[in-house]
């Protein structure tokens, strides 16, 4: 695979299907060179494999489809390169699509109320003013922001505290109707005005933000994760609410006093609440290595976690219901589907009410949504050779229905070669090691993953599969501090960052220069990003055996975090302490000086997880210093720019960082 070839990366949405089982749909997003942006339409296959997959939609970004109950439409969220994404129905047979909102400043989440007649949705609400609310004022006009919170702004949006997010409700217009034209004036100048689109009704108020909205099965309720408690700005606590959609009442909180961070809910039709969430402790912030587990609600009102805290990551999921016939017409929910980290894989298991958890996948692959209806359940996943597939999961595994991989294995897609280290203090380390054609010796590059709650995975991924075919072994592993291994593993650098996690990806790279005689290990280079950046700044301050560095998009410097950073009211304070010397000790900025290795610091503008100064103060210290060191900056770009930036600064990178590592670590072909 060359940089060029992420134009050949197509990535699947979680499917939806059909009431009958038939069909499902889904959307596929890919990075598009000639539109500079990924672009993507919706597609439909027959669960049986009768048929390929089809396009179903033509727009330029057309995402996150949805049944409606009775199977007659589709709704989906329609986006354009210069307009921001709005909601839209399309009959499930085809035809036109049609938008059913036009709010300032886009739509997020959505669902269909159990009858199908109406949707809920999140939209942001800009302060009047802001946002080109007034034609003509841009933003160097507006006036200024007086802030008041800790949580005011977030990576990839910007401000936050002026526009929150808020539920709405509409009710399903007919995609059939007639179309409405835009009016001839009459002699007087005059033309009569209709709305474009049904008008929504607002339901939630104030400066908390609201998400995940689901439907009560009565359809007189909305639910929602949100914060809304007195202290939300200094705990990371969230609660699921309910919202009445006649306006008559406050959203009542149904999850409150359990120290949890909710992340989603839903009420199924046996009234059963079932809740992800985290156990954020008394202190309602200790979020290190804190596991989403699957919670349900007991008659008392108390939720009882049904997933071990310890083994069991949910981080990555959504519920997705089972829904079980009993009787005459009535329905019984006895359990749901989840998505669990797991030593580097997502898998999909199913967790009944009693806490039993079944897993029904396995193998290399991320689970990255799931649909069920009656016994059938079709999911979308990663795959080893393929960023995108659906397929159904059967009794004896998966039945693929799509082959959206096949034009990056025509490119050509090397294996990921799994190898068990073992640490200096006898831990087990887990990962892959990547190998270019040929018999060698190769130059090797050791790339640390960011987080550091997060996990490489066995699964096909640009970087390593570029670096390879530009003749580099790539090694790469999920060290302690990493998710899908346990509690304990990912909170064992907790206040101790550069410690063990340093050990363990050298301990791993070691291994892997003995396991593999074609890996050259007197020829190394050693890169990352967040946390990957951090912890490579933190290894060429400590170890010189590296012929160069790049730290990218890096957390280098915890004493400035705060303050700057989206996540620095709290990120610093678990990982690194409050104690000024405890932060200094884990401060790659601190060692900077001892710093000799080649750097490339490669960093986004618009950075607002780890802002750009953290990258300009590092840089400009190595250069005082006298380190061969440059600086990449990328404009327009965030935290996100390696998976989902424009894709032309998505090869200019891939480029940049293959100029560096040819420039001081050659490779001999």
């Amino acid at each position: 695979m060359q940089a060029t070839d992420i134009g050949l990366l197509s990535s699947v949405s979680a499917p939806t299907l059909s009431p009958d089982a038939s069909r499902a749909v889904f959307a596929v997003a890919t990075p598009n060179l000639r539109a500079d942006a990924t672009v993507g339409q919706l597609w439909a296959v027959p669960v049986d494999g009768s048929a390929p997959a089809t396009r179903l939609t033509r727009g330029f970004r057309d995402s996150a489809p949805q049944f409606s109950p009775d199977g007659a439409l589709i709704a989906f969220v329609r986006s354009t390169a210069s307009t921001p994404p709005q909601l839209h129905l399309v009959s499930a047979t085809g035809g036109e699509p049609v938008a059913v909102t036009d709010m300032p400043l886009g739509v997020g989440q959505f669902c269909f109320s159990p009858s199908g007649d109406r949707l809920a949705f999140v939209a942001r609400v800009p302060e009047e003013g802001r946002y080109g609310t007034v034609d003509g004022r841009g933003p160097a006009a507006e006036q200024p922001r007086r802030i008041t919170t800790l949580k005011y702004k977030s990576n990839g949006l910007g401000f936050t505290v002026d526009r929150p997010a808020q539920l709405f409700v509409i009710t399903v217009p007919p995609v059939d109707a007639e179309p409405i034209y835009e009016a001839a004036p009459e002699a007087d100048g005059r033309a009569d005005e209709i709305a474009p689109v049904p008008e929504p009704q607002q339901l939630t108020f104030g400066e908390a933000d609201v998400s995940a909205p689901e439907w009560s099965r009565s359809s007189d309720h909305v639910l929602v994760v949100s914060a809304r408690h007195a202290d939300r700005d200094t705990t990371l606590l969230s609660d699921l609410y309910e919202v009445a959609l006649n306006g008559a009442t406050e959203p009542r909180a149904l999850t409150s006093g359990q120290n949890l961070g909710v992340a989603s809910g839903i009420r199924t039709a046996d009234g059963t609440l079932w809740v992800l969430a985290q156990d954020l402790g008394p202190s309602g912030g200790d979020f290190v290595a804190a596991t989403t587990g699957l919670y349900v609600q007991v008659p008392s009102g108390s939720l009882v976690r049904l997933t071990d805290a310890s083994t069991i990551d949910l981080s990555e999921s959504d519920i997705t219901v089972v829904d079980t016939a009993v009787g005459a017409g009535e329905q019984t929910v006895d359990s749901v589907l989840v998505r669990t980290r797991t030593r580097g894989t997502v898998q999909l298991v199913q967790v009944t009410s009693a806490g039993e958890v079944t897993p029904l996948t396995a193998g290399n692959i991320e689970v990255i949504g799931a649909a069920s209806v009656g016994t059938s359940i079709v999911v979308g996943l990663v795959t080893e050779t393929s960023a995108g597939e659906i397929a159904v999961v059967d009794s004896g595994g998966l039945r693929v229905l799509t082959d959206f991989g096949s034009g990056i294995r025509a490119a050509g897609v090397l294996p990921n070669r799994e190898l068990i280290a073992t640490a200096r203090d006898g831990s087990e380390i887990h990962g892959w090691v990547v190998l270019p054609e040929g018999e060698g010796p190769h130059p090797v590059l050791l790339t640390i993953h960011g987080g550091p709650f997060a996990q490489y995975t066995s699964t096909l991924f640009d970087e390593m599969q570029v670096y390879a075919n530009a003749g580099y072994a790539v090694v790469f592993c999920n060290p302690r501090g990493s998710a899908g291994y346990g509690t304990d593993h990912g909170r064992s650098i907790r206040q101790a960052m550069g410690t063990v996690d340093y050990t363990d990806v050298l301990d791993f790279f070691e291994a892997a220069v003995a396991a593999y005689p074609s890996i050259d290990g007197t020829r190394a280079g050693v890169q990352g990003g967040s946390y990957g950046g951090y912890l490579t700044a933190w290894i060429i301050a400590n170890d010189h055996r590296f012929s160069a560095a790049i730290v990218e998009r890096g957390f280098l410097d915890p004493e400035s975090f705060e303050g700057t950073s989206d996540i620095g009211s709290f990120f610093g304070h678990e990982y690194t302490g409050t104690d000024p010397d405890l932060i200094r000790s884990q401060s790659p900025q601190a060692r900077v000086a001892q710093v000799r290795t080649p750097t490339f610091v490669v960093h986004s503008a618009d950075d607002l997880r780890c802002p750009l100064g953290q990258a300009e103060r590092y840089f400009a210290t190595l250069r005082r210093a006298g380190v061969e060191a440059e600086m990449l900056i990328f404009p327009g770009e965030n935290h996100e720019l390696t998976r989902s930036g424009r894709p032309r600064h998505r090869v200019q990178r891939f480029n940049a960082v293959l100029e560096w590592w040819a420039k001081y670590l050659p490779v001999q072909r």
